[in-house]
């Protein structure tokens, strides 16, 4: 496995090393021990989940106030743009977002830590979208950025027009979202 540290530098792009011939690949998609070492923390993952999206869906910028869930990000079948915005107020990277091509071809993962909003959009006809997740989903707890705030200034893929759902509709202005102390 080969590991970058993105521009935030607590946001890891992950690379499996994949094995492949005429009768398709294997690949070690998630070991405890080789995250630990490659992340440098020592979450465990408590829920695993699977969302199917069309080309054009834009999922997020979502995060849960309490009960914040760190995420390891993957894409099964398609291709997306993942974001992860900081929103650690005491953070240096505060406000800032960082991205990555997602996609079935080059079967990269993304460790989005908890204390980060995260997005994506789908970039082909389909997209199966997997994440692990380091706490339970909190409704109570989650909180929505709109995904095109003027603060944050995201780079999102040109040509596209994104498919909303009403809830991320109403997300709200990085400016008055609530962060994390």
């Amino acid at each position: 496995m080969r590991t970058t540290r993105l521009a935030i530098p607590d946001v890891v792009l992950i690379e499996p090393k994949v094995f492949g011939d005429t009768r398709g690949f294997f690949l070690e998609s998630f070991n405890q021990r080789a995250f630990d070492e490659a992340t440098g923390t020592s979450y465990q993952f408590v829920q695993d989940n699977h969302s199917r999206s069309s080309r054009g869906v834009l999922r997020g910028l979502h995060y849960q106030i309490q009960q914040p869930q760190g995420k390891l990000v993957r894409v099964a079948r398609g291709k997306v743009w993942d974001v992860a915005v900081d929103i650690r107020k005491n953070s240096p990277t505060f406000g800032r977002w960082v991205g990555a091509e997602l996609s079935e071809e080059n079967q990269h993962q993304l460790w989005v830590p908890p204390g980060f909003a995260h997005g994506f959009i789908v970039l082909s006809d389909s997209a199966d979208f997997l994440y692990k997740t380091t706490d339970y989903y909190a409704p109570a707890h989650e909180r929505c950025i709109l995904w095109n705030d003027e603060t944050l200034a995201i780079h999102w893929p040109a040509g596209i027009q994104p498919i909303l759902s009403a809830k991320d509709a109403q997300g709200k202005a990085f400016v008055d979202a609530e962060v994390f102390a």
